[in-house]
């Protein structure tokens, strides 16, 4: 049994028709990207090797320069340079670009005015200031009935001595 080449290894590993919604870039070849939204850039197969513009630095490992291999991606903000070129040592690389769009913003709803908020407590406040003169209209009955017991010289009469209302 004879070993396998390392020719015959890299033609079984690359894909043997166009890998769907990815695009295909040739071993040796770079392309420059420039998105007008947000995205990822994902390897579908292969590796490649991308180079972003500035600003960098931000970090250590922030020099510009990534290598992706397959299943990893990147994060591209809308109007960023990228140079992305296949870094596979003897096939094509493939790639998808997919965008992330921003959420659309959503109308602010102008709340129509409740006139219930504002009639029902209106309501039981005319309610509760009935009860209350009606109340008082009973408390002043009751004190000129006791005014009158009183300026007639307190009579000993229990049925005067009931409480107003009750029954007699």
């Amino acid at each position: 049994m004879t070993a396998a080449s390392p020719t015959a290894h890299s033609l079984l590993s690359a894909p043997a028709a166009p890998l769907p919604g990815t695009w295909k870039l040739a071993r040796g070849r770079a392309v420059t990207l420039r998105p007008a939204t947000d995205g990822i850039l994902r390897v579908a197969h292969g590796r490649v090797w991308a180079t972003t513009d500035g600003p960098h630095g931000g970090t250590p490992f922030d020099s510009g320069d990534h290598v992706l291999e397959v299943g990893r991606s990147m994060y591209v903000r809308a109007g960023q340079r990228v140079v992305i070129e296949s870094w596979a040592r003897q096939t094509a690389s493939y790639f998808a670009w997919d965008p992330v769009f921003a959420a659309a913003p959503q109308p602010v709803q102008r709340r129509r005015p409740n006139p219930a908020v504002v009639l029902q407590p209106l309501a039981d406040l005319r309610a509760a200031v009935g009860l209350g003169l009606r109340a008082l209209g009973q408390l002043a009955g009751g004190l000129a009935h006791l005014a009158w017991d009183v300026a007639r010289g307190g009579s000993s009469n229990a049925a005067s001595r009931r409480p107003h209302g009750a029954p007699g």
